[in-house]
């Protein structure tokens, strides 16, 4: 968070003492006094133990506790593991009777500077998904060790039975010779694909392989998510960027051509994602959504964002884990992972299972939903939150069918589950609103990071001085063209437009207010 107030070498502290110090009128000044930059995030709601399901509430609350992370990092990371153990197999029909059908895929980001313990909370929320993955790695192995002797066996079988069948032909048994070369057996060599869940790195071509292969449904996790971002924003990975906003809606088919690989047809691209992301490599990827540059809708499909306040408290907690709590989160992720989809009646039977809201979760979520819709087409919020609140929907329905087969009776779902599901969308807002709210803080931030460095500058400079220097979060031309217009805005430079003599376009220098400078001292 930006605090005015916070006492820095050359920064706010002294910003502020120098504004302070400034007259309200100079004799003979023509310069204003400057005015202070203001700057703070928006708050964002706590995270309410309530807010979990009960089967994993303990082991959430304890990793919190005893690695002293926020519980927002582990509890976002939980969902999303649970969310790929469920995969497309179930789905929910928000509506009675229309066919508007969703997938509980989720995809999230957890938002901290460095050492905000953001990979130790997914390492320890995505546990039981690795220990599954694993487990089933291991089985595919002995599997596919079973079929190797079990091909060698069959290899004799077959020698054995060609030795047969040639001295039957010999005789003239056709009949008999062309049976035992049937009954042999033909070859089957080819092992099963491995069974995944996880995937850390891949190209969608081969992305789309494992999804095939795993039709359940992965989930992406990214140690660092500005990585895989900064990526997506390049021209080289447009196609790219679109197989992955289809994956968003987890039942969406994708087909791509490829020389060397031929036609992939994918079914049903399912994935679910989670990363983290420190705010200053956020802040560019959102300002493009802001100004347009990437506004596609990439960034607001993280719809489980999460950028809680940081914690100024530390104290020493050495204890051993609560086995109790762990135990009861482990069979959670087993249990979804175990369910099996049951089909529909015989007119549809090659669907998943699909569950409506009872009577009164229905008339909750229909309140919320009329509510966010009138909301977000009055014209009141900036387009990019409008089009997160917009694809909310899928996000909350999605939360309550989890939500109801972690803790429910698991046949609709209910009032309980459908209740906390919106618990945490008016949660997940508080958050959306901070995260768009650093596409502005960077050009705060881009400011005081110009002030502090002042003196690497000519006295009169230019915004090109500026982009020369190559300076973090100051690398684009727009960018550093905003900052300027703000300092000016803000009485902190002064602006003055020059033609040369041969008419060519005009040049803008910026000179810092004497105000300011003089008073260093």
């Amino acid at each position: 968070m930006l605090d005015f107030n916070a006492a820095t070498p050359d920064g706010n502290e002294k910003i502020r003492r120098l504004i302070a110090a400034a007259p309200a009128h100079e004799p003979g000044s023509s310069w204003p006094v400057p005015k202070p930059l203001v700057s703070t995030l928006p708050a964002v709601a706590r995270l309410e133990p309530e807010m979990l399901p009960d089967a994993i509430r303990g082991y959430v609350l304890d990793v919190s506790a005893r690695s002293q992370c926020p519980v927002d990092f582990v509890a976002v990371c939980a969902l999303v593991g649970l969310a790929s153990m469920l995969g497309n197999k179930i789905r929910i029909r928000p509506k009675q009777f229309d066919d508007w059908t969703i997938v509980p895929n989720l995809w999230g980001a957890i938002i901290g500077r460095p050492s905000a313990m953001k990979s130790p909370s997914m390492t320890a929320a995505l546990a039981p998904v690795y220990a599954l993955q694993d487990e089933a790695r291991k089985n595919w192995e002995a599997d596919c060790a079973a079929r190797k002797i079990d091909a060698e066996v069959a290899d004799i079988a077959k020698g054995a039975a060609k030795k047969k069948a040639r001295m039957a032909a010999e005789k003239g048994d056709l009949d008999q010779a062309r049976d035992l070369i049937q009954g042999a057996g033909g070859d089957n060599d080819e092992d099963p694909p491995q069974p995944r869940f996880i995937i850390n790195d891949a190209t969608v071509e081969k992305l789309g392989e494992l999804l095939n292969e795993n039709p359940n449904g992965l989930t992406q996790v990214r140690d660092e998510l500005a990585g895989w971002l900064g990526r997506m924003e390049s021209e080289e990975h447009c196609t790219d960027r679109a197989f992955y906003l289809e994956a968003f809606n987890g039942d969406s088919p994708f087909t791509y051509d490829r020389i060397g690989r031929g036609t992939i047809q994918i079914a049903a691209c399912t994935l679910s994602l989670i990363g983290g992301i420190q705010p200053s490599r956020l802040a560019p990827l959102v300002r493009g959504a802001l100004t347009g540059a990437g506004n596609d809708g990439l960034i607001q499909r993280l719809q489980l964002a999460v950028w809680p306040d940081d914690s100024k408290d530390w104290t020493w907690i050495d204890r051993r884990p609560d086995e109790a709590a762990r135990e009861s989160y482990f069979l959670a992720f087993r249990h979804l992972h175990a369910l099996a989809p049951v089909d529909l009646p015989a007119s549809a039977e090659d669907m998943p299972t699909v569950m409506r809201f009872d009577e009164e979760a229905q008339g909750l979520f229909r309140e919320w939903m009329e509510e966010i819709q009138i909301r977000a087409r009055a014209g009141g919020l900036p387009s990019v939150m409008e089009s997160h609140i917009l694809k909310m929907p899928k996000t909350v329905a999605a939360l309550a069918l989890l939500f109801e087969l972690l803790d429910g009776e698991r046949v609709v779902v209910g009032k309980v589950a459908t209740a906390r599901a919106l618990d945490w969308a008016d949660y997940l807002e508080s958050h959306a609103r901070r995260v768009y709210a650093a596409g502005e803080t960077m050009i705060e931030d881009g400011a005081r990071l110009i002030w502090s460095r002042r003196k690497q500058l000519p006295d009169a400079f230019t915004a090109r001085d500026i982009h020369q220097k190559a300076w973090a979060g100051l690398t684009d031309r727009e960018t550093v063209g905003d900052i300027l217009e703000m300092l000016t805005d803000l009485q902190w430079v002064g602006a003055e437009r020059k033609t040369d003599s041969a008419g060519g376009r005009p040049t803008i220098t910026y000179s810092w207010n004497p105000r300011l400078i003089g008073k260093e001292g």
